[in-house]
C-alpha cells in the first residue's frame, strides 16, 4: 500500500531563526588533463528578507599548481594527488571540518580516465561538504566562462567578448553577450596531447595527439623522438584548426573531427577576445619554462593569429585559475515554502543540480512536447543527459493553474526527464511560484508517477546552482533549501548575488 504524500504550507515572509551574517569558508579543486590545484576563499553573506546573499568574497590560498600524475594512460594516479592535497589544507592552516562548501572538478581529458568518478567521490566524501562535478565539456566551458571574467566583461561591450580556455587536452570556446553565454563549443586541442622527456622521446601521446602527427606526416608512439620542426608543424595545424572552431565559419573534415560539441553557429564576430587556461599562461608572457609539453609553441602560434584576426587583445580576470576560483566560491541562500513529499524518506537531498529550460510557460496551452524536448536540451546542455544523478527542474510558472495546463506541464517535464526516472531518481521540482504543492500532487495522484516526489516553491534558482533539501523541520512543517551558486569573480556586474 502506497503511503500518502506530504504537502506543507508555510509562509513566504516568515522570520529566520539566524544570524544577520554568515562568514562561509570554501576550497576549489580543479584535477585537470595538464595541472591540478586548490583555491581556498572566504563568502561573507547577509540576510535580505528571508534569503542570504553574498556580500564580499575573498580568496585566502592559492595552491601550488602541479602537472596531473597519472599512473598510466587511461588512470589518474590517486595515491600521488592525496598527499598533494592534504598539503596544500596544511599550508593553508585550514582543516577539513572548517569547509563549509565547496567543489571538486574534473576537466578536460581528466574527466574520461577509467577512474575519474572514482577520484572525484574519493576527494568529495573526504571532504563530506563538496559538491563534487565531473564536468563535462559543454559545463566546463561555461565555467571557464565565468571564471575567466568574460561573461561579466560582456556586461559592459557592446560587442560580443570571446574567451578562449586553452588546458593540456582540450580548448573551450565561449561567445559572450550582455552578461550571458550565447554560443560555445570545445575541441581536442590542448597542449599535453603529446608529452615529451628531456631528449625529446614522447612520453604519453593522446588519440588526438596521433592525429596531428599523422597529418604533420609523421607516425609517433611512446619512446620515439619528436624533433623541434615536428613539434612547430603540429602546433601550426593545432592553431589553424582552433581558429576555424572560432570563426563560425565552415570548416573542413579534419576540423569537424576534433569537435567535442557542436561547432559555433553564432557568426558575431567578438570586439574582445580573452584567453585562459595553462596555455595562456605563455600567451600572456607570465610563464617562459618548460613541462615537457607543446605550450610554448602552442600559445606562440595561437598569439600570432590573434595578432591578425582583428578583435581587441585583453587580459582575464583569471587565467589558469578560471575554473578553480569560481568552483570554490559559493552562495548560501536559506529559504522554504509550500513543499510537496513522496514518500517521507526521500529527504534530505544534496547537491542536486539545477536546470532551468527554456520554458514557454506564458502561452494559454502548454505544449507538453515542446517541455520535454526543453528539459532534455538544458541535460545536454549541462552533460546530465545520460542521467546517472539526480538533478532539480526550477520554472517559473506563468498564468493560471488550471487542470489542462498543470497537466501538459507534469507530463511534458516527467517525459523529458526521463534520463533520470527511469534509472528511480526523485523527481525534483523548483519554482518561485505558489504552485509547488499542486504540481507535486499532480505528478503523484493524475500522471501516477512512482518515483519519489519532492516539489518546492518561492525559491529563485539558476543553472550552475546545487541544491540541498534538508528534513522536515516538527515544528513548522518546512524543509530548509540550501542553494550553492557558482560565485564566479566579478559576477557582481552581471547583477548575480
Amino acid at each position: 500500500m502506497k503511503s500518502r504524500p506530504t504537502t506543507f504550507f508555510s509562509s513566504h515572509s516568515r522570520t529566520l531563526d539566524t544570524e544577520d551574517e554568515i562568514i562561509l569558508t570554501s576550497v576549489g579543486v580543479d584535477i585537470g588533463s595538464s595541472t591540478s590545484h586548490l583555491v581556498f576563499s572566504k563568502i561573507v553573506m547577509e540576510r535580505r528578507d528571508t534569503v542570504y546573499v553574498v556580500s564580499s568574497r575573498e580568496v585566502l590560498f592559492e595552491s601550488e599548481v602541479i602537472l596531473t600524475p597519472y599512473n598510466d594512460d587511461t588512470t589518474i594516479n590517486a595515491a600521488a594527488l592525496q598527499p598533494f592535497i592534504a598539503a596544500q589544507y596544511a599550508k593553508a592552516g585550514i582543516a577539513t571540518d572548517d569547509v563549509d562548501a565547496g567543489a571538486l572538478i574534473l576537466t578536460g581529458v581528466a574527466v574520461r580516465r577509467k577512474n575519474a568518478r572514482a577520484i572525484g567521490e574519493l576527494f568529495a566524501d573526504q571532504a563530506g561538504k563538496f559538491v563534487a562535478v565531473s564536468a563535462g565539456d559543454s559545463l566546463e566551458t561555461a565555467l571557464v566562462a565565468y571564471g575567466s571574467g568574460a561573461v561579466a566583461l560582456s556586461t559592459r561591450e557592446s560587442s560580443p567578448v570571446m574567451n578562449v580556455d586553452i588546458g593540456g587536452g582540450t580548448s573551450k570556446i565561449a561567445l559572450c553577450a550582455d552578461g550571458e553565454i550565447v554560443d560555445r563549443t570545445a575541441v581536442d586541442i590542448g597542449a599535453r596531447l603529446i608529452c615529451f622527456g628531456p631528449e625529446g622521446r614522447v612520453v604519453r601521446i593522446e588519440e588526438a595527439g596521433k592525429r596531428f602527427a599523422e597529418e604533420a606526416g609523421v607516425e609517433l608512439a611512446c619512446g620515439d623522438t619528436i624533433t623541434e620542426d615536428v613539434q612547430q608543424a603540429i602546433v601550426e595545424l593545432m592553431a589553424d584548426r582552433l581558429f576555424q572552431a572560432m570563426s563560425a565559419a565552415p570548416m573542413d573534415a579534419d576540423t569537424e573531427a576534433l569537435l567535442r560539441l557542436e561547432p559555433l553557429s553564432d557568426s558575431r564576430k567578438p570586439a574582445v577576445l580573452t584567453f585562459s587556461g595553462g596555455v595562456s599562461e605563455y600567451f600572456y608572457g607570465e610563464e617562459s619554462g618548460s613541462f615537457g609539453d607543446l605550450g610554448p609553441k602552442l600559445a606562440k602560434a595561437v598569439r600570432q593569429r590573434a595578432d591578425a584576426w582583428g578583435p581587441e587583445l585583453r587580459a582575464p580576470d583569471q587565467r589558469i585559475r578560471a575554473t578553480v576560483i569560481g568552483a570554490s566560491q559559493y552562495t548560501v541562500q536559506v529559504s522554504g515554502s509550500t513543499i510537496f513529499v513522496m514518500p517521507d524518506n526521500t529527504l534530505p537531498l544534496k547537491n542536486i543540480a539545477v536546470i532551468s529550460p527554456d520554458l514557454a510557460l506564458a502561452n494559454e496551452d502548454v505544449d507538453a512536447s515542446a517541455i520535454a524536448g526543453a528539459v532534455a536540451a538544458a541535460l545536454k546542455r549541462l552533460d546530465l543527459h545520460e542521467g546517472r544523478h539526480a538533478v532539480a527542474l526550477y520554472f517559473r510558472w506563468q498564468g493560471s493553474a488550471t487542470y489542462r495546463r498543470l497537466d501538459d506541464f507534469c507530463r511534458g517535464a516527467i517525459e523529458g526527464l526521463d534520463a533520470v526516472l527511469s534509472r528511480g531518481g526523485p523527481l525534483v521540482l523548483v519554482t518561485d511560484s505558489d504552485v509547488g504543492g499542486l504540481v507535486g500532487l499532480h505528478c503523484f495522484e493524475v500522471c501516477g508517477l512512482g518515483n519519489p516526489i519532492v516539489s518546492v516553491d518561492g525559491i529563485v534558482v539558476s543553472e550552475f546552482d546545487f541544491i540541498d533539501i534538508g528534513e522536515l523541520l516538527d515544528d513548522s512543517g518546512v524543509v530548509p533549501v540550501v542553494i550553492k551558486s557558482l560565485v564566479f569573480p566579478a559576477t557582481a556586474a552581471v547583477g548575480h548575488s
